[in-house]
């Protein structure tokens, strides 16, 4: 086993334990909650199997519905997230960048990882809070669900981010 999958595995671990002890009981203006784990998917370097980005989205999913009681909704969204991640990093990546390149403010710069996480926080916010009411009679709380939870967890992957960073 190597240094990657260990540091994976801890992060699995860590994110699953803060998304379900912690990060589940807040919701500002009951509606917004920050979705941390979203962050898990955005750290696969380049050439990463895809295989594996799907297996490991899957399983964190599978493990924040095992504790946040939302039978399969996180396991779906996630794994549509392992599935766009290549090709939502392909616009924001250099094109003569290293075959294991792996995506962060530190190698990125601020703009290009901000775009390529915003747009991948959007698309699992909606995916998942689609999946979560299932109805289209309450649109407003939906959208405002999906609004809050984007820029909770969006500040809060950043925040992150720039403490990794140093």
């Amino acid at each position: 086993m190597n240094i990657e999958t260990i540091n994976r595995i801890l992060t699995f671990i860590v994110l699953v334990l803060a998304q379900a002890l912690v990060l589940n009981h807040i919701h500002l203006f009951g509606m917004a909650t920050p979705l941390l784990y979203v962050m898990f998917a955005l750290h696969f370097r380049r050439n990463y199997p895809r295989w594996g980005v799907l297996l490991w989205c899957f399983g964190i999913g599978l493990a924040v519905d095992t504790f946040s009681n939302t039978p399969g909704v996180a396991a779906g969204s996630m794994t549509l997230i392992g599935l766009l991640q290549p090709y939502v990093m392909r616009p924001f990546i250099p094109r003569d960048s290293a075959d294991d390149f792996t995506p962060s403010i530190r190698t990125m710069g601020f703009s290009p990882f901000f775009y390529y996480m915003f747009t991948l926080v959007v698309v699992y916010c909606t995916i998942f809070f689609s999946l979560e009411q299932f109805e289209f009679f309450s649109s407003l709380r939906w959208l405002g669900c999906v609004m809050g939870s984007i820029i909770l967890t969006t500040l809060l992957i950043i925040v992150i981010e720039n403490l990794r960073k140093k």
